[in-house]
């Protein structure tokens, strides 16, 4: 099988990143992937260069993002299907986090994937197509989990400036689509991907709960099955109308629906004050 477009995959050394370039080298793509450690990127597939090119990237530096997706089209001759995968969880209450590691997280889930983006939108523009996949979470579009306020803000972030790059980019043939998963089996919720405070407040007992859950109890446990994510991801690329929400997962689709009856319940019961405002 030969599939003509090229992929470039950031966070791709592990978890849904890993399994989706597997995938994609399996199905005839081309993909580069990148990740801090180019180490971690060659121990995943034995492919050849002709199909797929590690690049140890620094997402926070817009010259190492430039100089990675440069070095993609030099290598392919174009790019097609951006997946900004690279991301990490922050736990810990609004007053538990410290600004430096608010900021940080802030730096690799959002202004990461926006510094992707405003390095491959010039190639996507002028090949007049291209894809965006920006891989939210169901914490970017619900986030009533107490804990996990600094990373449900860097995903409302992330939707916020994906729902406008869909109505900016629609001129030029690009789609956008924001990913939004629930909880899937990876390494999501281990050491190396989720960040908890370094100073924790003792009256926060319901926080250190849920903490706790997701360090022990959930992860391992996960109900999605990442394979069938990151194919569903490729399938969405094949469409000619792909979805501006693909949300992944059944207790993903559960909570979307809750949100949606909750604001709906405050749009109806408030209506006469909303509706009263205007002179």
């Amino acid at each position: 099988m030969s599939n003509t477009k090229v992929w470039f995959v950031t966070g791709a050394s592990k978890g849904l990143g890993r399994i989706l370039v597997l995938q994609l080298l399996q199905q005839g793509y081309k993909v580069a992937a990148t990740s801090r450690n180019i180490a971690d990127l060659r121990k995943i597939t034995t492919a050849d260069s002709s199909s797929f090119l590690p690049l140890a990237v620094d997402l926070i530096s817009e010259k190492s993002v430039e100089d990675a997706i440069g070095e993609t089209v030099k290598h392919f001759g174009r790019i097609d299907v951006i997946v900004n995968n690279a991301g990490y969880g922050q736990v810990g209450g609004l007053e538990e986090v410290s600004d430096t590691e608010a900021r940080t997280n802030f730096d690799v889930n959002v202004f990461g994937s926006l510094n992707v983006i405003r390095k491959a939108l010039p190639y996507l523009r002028e090949q007049k197509s291209g894809h965006i996949l920006n891989i939210s979470s169901i914490a970017g579009f619900v986030a009533f989990f107490p804990g996990f306020g600094i990373y449900c803000a860097t995903k409302f972030a992330l939707e916020g400036l994906s729902e406008s790059l869909v109505t900016e980019v629609k001129p030029f043939g690009i789609h956008v689509t924001l990913v939004e998963p629930g909880y899937f089996r990876t390494e999501f919720l281990s050491s190396g991907s989720l960040a908890v405070p370094a100073n924790e407040i003792a009256d926060y007992e319901n926080i250190r709960e849920v903490q706790k859950a997701h360090q022990f109890d959930i992860h391992g446990q996960q109900a999605g099955d990442p394979e069938k994510a990151a194919a569903a991801m490729i399938q969405v690329t094949t469409t000619p109308e792909p979805p501006v929400h693909l949300f992944l997962g059944q207790d993903a689709y559960d909570l979307a629906y809750e949100k949606i009856a909750t604001v709906k319940k405050d749009l109806e019961a408030w209506k006469a004050v909303t509706v009263a405002t205007g002179f």
